[in-house]
């Protein structure tokens, strides 16, 4: 089972609802935290991914995670006037990025692609 926890500065609900309906109730475990506990949560292996969103797509959405899972484990997707491409989002995930920021106003263009390339990596 896959388990991603939501963290972030803004949005959390929005993001958990969009993952809940991408992947259904049975297929994810899925958590809202906040950004602390969110990411020491991900160091003790209790989740696989986690999925933030603030104004900037990295300081608020992963700055602790960055802080405490290394800057190698984590990406901005997204950020004010740009958006990764889907090719760059979907390396990321094949590269081992677990840690995923971006702008909560793009939430429709990056959680499809970041969802779809983690359902294709495990």
């Amino acid at each position: 089972m896959l388990k991603i926890v939501v963290g972030g500065q803004i949005n959390k609900k929005e993001i958990f609802d969009y993952i809940q309906n991408y992947y259904g109730t049975e297929n994810v475990k899925l958590e809202i935290k906040n950004d602390l506990d969110a990411v020491m949560a991900m160091q003790s292996g209790q989740f696989d991914y986690y999925i933030g969103a603030c104004n900037t797509g990295g300081g608020g959405a992963l700055a602790m995670a960055i802080a405490l899972l290394g800057v190698t484990k984590c990406k901005t997707i997204s950020m004010p006037g740009k958006i990764l491409p889907d090719e760059e989002i979907k390396k990321a995930v094949d590269d081992g990025i677990v840690a995923f920021g971006f702008t909560a106003s793009h939430v429709e263009q990056v959680l499809p692609v970041l969802l779809d390339a983690i359902d294709h990596k495990n």
